[in-house]
């Protein structure tokens, strides 16, 4: 499991995370403190803080693209 802090500047950028987290076969999640959502849900992930640094936990063994589109988004 590989872990990335991220932070969104617009909300656009949101439904470019999402649609990439989409495309992974393993489960994407993103959380901070002790708020824990399926990164796969644009619902999710837009009720969440964006204000804040988000951090995603992934399986970065099996889709190297994912971790290419985290790195728009990497604090």
């Amino acid at each position: 499991m590989a872990e990335r802090v991220i932070h969104f500047r617009k909300a656009q950028e949101v439904g470019q995370f999402v649609r990439a987290a989409e495309r992974c076969r393993n489960d994407v999640d993103i959380y901070y403190n002790r708020v824990v959502i399926d990164a796969k849900s644009l619902m999710g992930v837009l009720g969440m803080d964006l204000t804040r640094d988000l951090t995603v936990r992934y399986d970065d063994g099996e889709d190297h693209a994912f971790g290419k589109v985290l790195d728009q988004f990497a604090v």
